[in-house]
């Protein structure tokens, strides 16, 4: 095995020019912010400074892949679990990710190192931009030369002492000023086994680079080759799983783009949206305060017209008590005072004029009353093209004012929904116009009628029903928002009913009134025809409830002969409306012979 003298493209190769040296991201430290100082590359592939992660506080975790596993957190994920023995193991946080780095037995020093960065850091020294360089052999001088052979800094003094060694006259010096174009200047990395020997060899089966001192010693059975001559192999595998990473890379970069847009959008169409809200909501509150100031303007005209009212009347009763209290008070004076013929002379006048005031009308009521309310779930119709809701009502329902109508008003069958409307009325005798009255409906059979029995309806959802209802009768009101309800009820068996309507507690017009609840409609068990002797084809046994009969042994009727009521019926009852109720019994016409023929 010999090794094959080639350039280190590491340490000759020059950067490209105008190309720039360094970086902050890479030679400082993401924890201090300063120049690195014995960076160590972790698990995640950040690079953080010694010092810095040993400050870290660690924590205790469970190894559960054994002794020999890899430090690296993520790797892990991809092993497989070793039924060994639970032990226990210190880790910490990584500064930058978060990532959990379990550390090895010799703790953050144990670490890879991370020459790259080491490098940087010289490079970015040797332009100036970071500390000065000091001498590797005396630590104590500015460094003035480099020895490219061993890759050493070095002060002027030890640069002297250097050359004047035999072992090291013949090493190449360079001046520190013809480094800055290099790619590389980083120092010799030595084996940590063997301190004086270089890492130049690379063992294939423990996969680490040794030196000579290792590839004789336990790597000495190991393949082991100069790194020189695998590296393009190890290259290769590492090139080709950065080529199946880029995809991954650019598919991420992507989908962030995406995540980015999106979220852009996100925030155009909120700030757009909001926009219309507050646009929304601004309208609608001018509206709403608009409507309000409607309503407050009419509240106050309603105030001063019924103030107006009220002084009105109250002017004219002032008057007429003032006119009053002068005829009363003058008459008593009159008759207590004067004299006969006083009273005699003066009498004409005092007649006419209390006569005149007892027979002036005047309301011993106040004309208006306070009956003013809102109805905060009224339509009020639209405002700035809102649709608002709240309206001020003078009007007080009249139980006197208020109408039943309806056919089904004392009328109904069994089983059969039976309905009548409720018209409330104002004391002018104006219609409501709105709804939310006092409704109580009671229906009841009339051997039980008592008026008593009334309860308070409960409104639940429009309806009206009574708490505590004192028949089996199950009775609705449906308020129709506008003075009208809709009162329903199905009675159950036939016979006579009361019905009790009330408003406010007291009767309405007409209540209570008796309704008949006939049995459920019988349909026709005969034809509806002309006569038997047509609808059954001549047949002399057919009979019909009209009585009639034909000479020659028939037994119905017929056109023309006796008993036939001149124009179609029904066979079974004798009616002459086609749509009506039978109100054939049986008895003796039962043992008839009810055809059911086609109609003609």
């Amino acid at each position: 095995m010999s090794e094959k003298r080639k350039p280190l493209l590491g340490f000759v190769g020059k950067l490209p020019s105008g190309a720039a040296l360094g970086n902050s991201g890479k030679t400082h430290c993401p924890s201090c912010m300063a120049l690195f100082k014995a960076p160590r590359l972790l698990p995640c592939l950040h690079t953080v400074c010694t010092t810095c992660l040993e400050q870290l506080e660690p924590f205790s975790v469970v190894d559960i892949r054994g002794g020999d596993s890899d430090t690296s957190s993520e790797r892990s994920l991809f092993q497989e679990l070793k039924p060994r023995g639970l032990q226990p193991q210190t880790g910490i946080l990584c500064p930058v990710c978060d990532a959990q780095v379990d550390l090895p037995t010799g703790g953050v020093k144990a670490l890879t190192i991370d020459h790259l960065a080491m490098n940087d850091v010289m490079l970015e020294s040797l332009r100036g931009e970071g500390q000065g360089l000091v001498c590797d052999l005396c630590s104590d001088r500015d460094v003035e030369k480099r020895c490219q052979t061993c890759k050493a800094n070095l002060c002027h003094f030890c640069c002297q002492a250097h050359r004047r060694q035999k072992k090291t006259t013949y090493h190449t010096m360079v001046d520190l000023k013809d480094l800055k174009g290099y790619s590389r200047v980083g120092k010799a990395i030595l084996c940590p086994a063997h301190p004086t020997e270089e890492l130049r060899l690379f063992c294939e089966l423990c996969d680490r680079p040794v030196c000579r001192n290792c590839v004789v010693g336990e790597h000495q059975e190991h393949p082991c080759d100069f790194a020189s001559n695998i590296i393009h192999k190890h290259g290769d595998s590492v090139r080709g799983l950065l080529k199946d990473t880029q995809p991954h890379v650019e598919a991420l970069e992507e989908a962030l783009e995406q995540i980015r847009e999106m979220n852009s959008a996100l925030q155009q169409r909120v700030e757009a949206v909001a926009a219309d809200v507050r646009t929304f909501s601004e309208g609608y509150v001018k509206a709403i305060e608009e409507h309000r100031d409607k309503l407050l303007k009419q509240l106050e005209d309603i105030r001063v017209q019924k103030e107006n009212s009220l002084q009105l009347q109250k002017a004219q009763l002032e008057q007429l008590l003032a006119d009053m209290r002068t005829g009363v008070e003058f008459t008593e004076h009159l008759l207590t005072s004067g004299s006969d013929l006083e009273i005699l002379i003066t009498k004409g006048v005092v007649v006419e004029r209390l006569t005149k005031l007892n027979q002036v009308e005047y309301s011993a009521h106040p004309r208006v009353n306070d009956k003013i309310c809102f109805s905060p779930q009224e339509k009020a119709g639209r405002c700035r093209g809102y649709e608002v809701y709240g309206a001020i009502n003078t009007k007080e329902v009249d139980p006197a004012k208020c109408v039943l109508q309806g056919e089904d008003l004392h009328r109904a069958r069994e089983k059969q929904t039976a309905s009548f409307i409720l018209l409330c009325k104002d004391a002018a005798g104006e219609n409501m116009g709105r709804g939310g009255d006092n409704i109580q409906v009671a229906v009841v059979p009339k051997d039980k009628k008592d008026s008593g029995q009334l309860k308070q309806a409960v409104r639940v959802n429009g309806f009206v029903e009574l708490s505590s209802p004192p028949s089996p009768i199950r009775t609705m009101v449906k308020d129709n928002k506008d003075g009208t309800y809709c009162v329903s009820y199905t009675p159950k068996e036939p016979g006579i009913y009361t019905v009790l309507v009330r408003v406010k507690d007291q009767h309405v017009p007409g209540s209570p009134f008796n309704v008949t609840v006939r049995k459920r409609h019988r349909s026709h068990p005969g034809v509806f025809h002309c006569c038997t002797f047509c609808s059954s084809g001549g047949q002399k046994t057919a009979r019909c409830a009209c009585g009639g009969t034909m000479p020659g042994g028939y037994l119905g009727c017929g056109h023309g002969h006796k008993g036939h009521p001149g124009r179609p019926h029904w066979s079974c009852c004798g009616k002459f409306t086609e749509k009506s109720e039978c109100t054939w019994t049986g008895g003796q016409s039962t043992a008839r012979s009810l055809l059911r023929t086609v109609a003609l």
